[in-house]
């Protein structure tokens, strides 16, 4: 008997080989990633030419977290009302002109406002990808499509910090940090033009699945999230005043009503942002909880560490960005083939690889604590997190995924694609700001304060990492 094929659009105007639309997706998502990476290496950069202050910073990454976890539901929902390739392409064509405009940006408010706006057109784009490889690929073809995904994000990751630190070391015609966005415009160019070309034009289940976008609970959300980031972000630099406690209280008050208004919208028969059926599935519920701790912990990781590489170390961009590469490289690798490891080992990936990552965090912080470089440990230590974070991530995505019916693919991508990245908001902006708070400035004289200040947060990020592991024990306990 044959084994599960793909499902292709059957199109006249549509390139119907299934190969060359896993490309085109996988090369908008690479995209996003690159961009993602390439800015956490510029920052030192960025600060220091636009004068921002370490809030300024961390907004300028958050910036982009904050609209791509919020709309992120809404965009995946978008693409099954209009159809996966016509609010794929805006998404894409919406994230090329900001990319423009961020590296056009003449000042720090500017390029956070753009940010926002390049977070919004990855939020119609992205949530797309995964719903394509659902709805277009089964069986084991799905499984393949979904590891080179996963294997995408590490890519993505390792060649963002490389190609980074390349485009700010070179210092194209004195144009600073501004070539790591403007290199997106391009490949964007090309994107949308291969796009229109092998994407499937038509989605007969989309129609049938016809539905409200929950404005309110969009609102809601949107609420919530804004006023849990910006004291987190802004506080330290503010000394914590009290508007800062009560946005932090507010922000609880607004996830509570989010919640309740999402419980009866979907006893009414509507439609909420996160579906109560989709967060019942089996495994979906560990499954958030272990993506917000690892993209937490990477957020977290990236971000204090490239400033102390830059600032406290002296690195420059390209020193930086080839000094994070094995990490990603690791995590891309284990990514690729944790698949074929022996049977016996795969219940216990997930919880090994949140310990292994724990280990790592404390083992780097220990090798760069006193103003060293660390030597050889440091790079052990970098590979353990890199194994770490790929068996925390890479299984969690895979197995969650590979389970959820193709009729709730849509509710399933975007729920798991937003608590990624308010994994990744949430790391920028707790730890960012402890690793902020300890510093006496971003320019500190002499590199212990700067290491010091990564100590603290190294051994924060590992007893997030252990949270993880303990997570994945119970589990198999139950």
């Amino acid at each position: 008997m044959p084994g599960p094929t793909p499902a292709t659009s059957k199109d006249p105007g549509t390139d119907n080989r299934p190969g060359r639309l896993l490309a085109v997706v996988l090369a908008a998502q690479f995209m996003a990633m690159l961009d993602v990476f390439i800015v956490n290496v510029a920052v030192p950069t960025i600060g220091s030419e636009l004068h921002a202050s370490g809030a300024g910073l961390q907004l300028v990454i958050a910036g982009y977290s904050i609209t791509y976890a919020v709309l992120l539901i809404t965009g995946a929902r978008l693409g099954d009302l209009l159809g996966h390739r016509r609010v794929h392409l805006a998404g894409l064509a919406l994230f090329t002109a900001a990319s423009l405009a961020c590296g056009l940006a003449q000042g720090t408010g500017e390029l956070i406002a753009f940010r926002l706006v390049q977070g919004a057109g990855s939020a119609a784009m992205i949530p797309q990808v995964l719903s394509l490889i659902q709805r277009n690929f089964t069986g084991e073809a799905r499984a393949r499509a979904l590891g080179a995904y996963s294997a995408v994000l590490a890519t993505g990751a390792a060649a963002g910090q490389v190609l980074g630190g390349l485009l700010v070391s070179a210092d194209l015609f004195g144009t600073g940090w501004r070539p790591v966005f403007l290199v997106n415009v391009p490949v964007g160019i090309v994107l949308l033009a291969a796009g229109s070309r092998v994407l499937p034009r038509g989605d007969a289940r989309a129609l049938e699945r016809s539905r409200g976008l929950d404005l309110p609970g969009l609102v809601l959300l949107a609420a919530a999230v804004s006023l849990f980031t910006v004291p987190l972000v802004l506080g330290q630099e503010e000394d914590w005043p009290l508007w800062s406690w009560l946005s932090l209280a507010a922000a609880a008050v607004f996830f509570v009503l989010f919640c309740g208004y999402e419980s009866r919208l979907a006893r009414r028969g509507g439609a909420p942002l996160i579906a109560p059926r989709v967060l019942r599935h089996p495994g979906i519920g560990l499954a958030v909880l272990r993506l917000i701790a690892v993209m937490a912990v990477n957020a977290g990781f990236l971000f204090a560490l490239t400033l102390h590489v830059q600032g406290g170390l002296g690195y420059s961009a390209l020193h930086a960005g080839l000094t994070f590469a094995p990490t990603a490289v690791v995590f891309g690798l284990v990514g690729l083939t944790w698949r074929s490891w022996p049977a016996s080992w795969q219940g216990a990936l997930i919880p090994t690889g949140f310990a292994v990552a724990a280990l790592s965090m404390a083992g780097v912080g220990w090798s760069l604590h006193g103003g060293g470089d660390g030597g050889m440990r440091l790079y052990a230590a970098f590979a353990g997190v890199g194994v770490g974070l790929a068996l925390g991530f890479s299984p969690t995505l895979t197995t969650a995924l590979a389970t959820v019916r193709p009729e709730d693919a849509a509710d399933a991508s975007g729920l798991l694609a937003t608590v990624t990245q308010l994994g990744q908001l949430i790391g920028i902006a707790a730890f960012g700001t402890l690793f902020l708070n300890r510093l006496e400035s971003l320019g500190a004289p002499g590199a212990y304060t700067s290491a010091d200040a990564l100590l603290v947060c190294m051994y924060a990020l590992a007893g997030t990492a252990a949270t993880g592991a303990v997570s994945g024990l119970v589990r198999r306990r139950r």
